[in-house]
């Protein structure tokens, strides 16, 4: 099995647990293969709206980072194939910072994902999965829940469309990342047409899909991103589905994987 979205100790938002940690858990596990997707420096220009100012690694740290996985994929090739790449943000606006960050990393990679976290309101970017305070400070921006979705759908759609150079991910990371909270403010009616369009984009640019396990364990979502229906009708339309745990810390390797459709997965 393979396991395409995981993190490390260079997220400042993590644990501790070093490289190899995940990677001996992972070899316990069965994984034949494995991605790093350590969270990319946030453009510099963007100001990162969550308090901590931690949605994303140093940027003086991304060569420790990636030499590190490399040691490693060395170190460990007969075990496991290890994956080196970056769970890449797409934020409107800064598409130039961020393919600039691609050009300059992309050629040392092998796998990454690219991912929306953050939505600009009327007032203020906000980091949608950070908090249902700041959930809820988003869909009072915006107008609503349904503007909400409307919103995070069509940034989504962005991020497959933009330009971002040779080296952007092709795999979108948690497409339903927006229902985080959805136990506290269910999805508003008629949402599923915007995932649907969604799909039929991802499609025919020929991407992929996280397979994303850690909705199941979060107090207020308790499903995958996206959930198995969704999942099923991208697979019927040919879209590849990759398992990603989107573990921080060494166990989390594995999460929500009982709660997947395991025929569905591409790798």
């Amino acid at each position: 099995m393979m396991d395409g979205h995981i993190h490390s100790p260079y997220c400042p938002h993590g644990t501790s647990d070093s490289l190899r940690n995940y990677i001996e858990q992972a070899i316990d596990l069965g994984y034949h293969s494995m991605t790093f997707t350590e969270h990319a420096p946030l453009p510099e220009s963007f100001s990162d709206p969550v308090p901590e100012k931690d949605s994303g690694m140093s940027l003086h740290m991304v060569e420790k980072y990636l030499q590190d996985v490399q040691q490693l994929k060395e170190e460990y090739e007969s075990e496991i194939q290890i994956n080196k790449g970056f769970e890449v943000d797409f934020i409107e606006g800064y598409e130039r910072e961020i393919e600039g960050f691609l050009d300059t990393y992309g050629p040392s990679l092998d796998d990454s994902i690219l991912s929306v976290h953050f939505l600009k309101g009327q007032k203020h970017w906000y980091c949608i999965d950070y908090s249902p305070d700041m959930y809820t400070e988003a869909a009072n921006d915006l107008g609503g829940i349904s503007q909400l979705y409307t919103a995070y759908y069509k940034t989504l759609v962005q991020s497959v469309k933009a330009e971002l150079g040779k080296y952007k991910p092709t795999r979108i990371g948690h497409m339903t990342l927006v229902k985080k909270f959805q136990h506290l403010y269910p999805a508003p009616e008629g949402w599923e047409t915007d995932a649907a369009a969604l799909l039929k984009i991802v499609k025919n640019y020929g991407y992929a899909l996280d397979y994303n396990g850690a909705g199941i364990h979060k107090e207020h979502c308790k499903e995958t991103y996206p959930p198995l229906y969704l999942a099923r009708q991208a697979s019927s339309m040919g879209i590849p589905l990759v398992y990603g745990s989107d573990a921080h810390h060494a166990l989390g390797l594995g999460q929500g994987v009982h709660a997947i459709d395991k025929k569905l997965l591409t790798l």
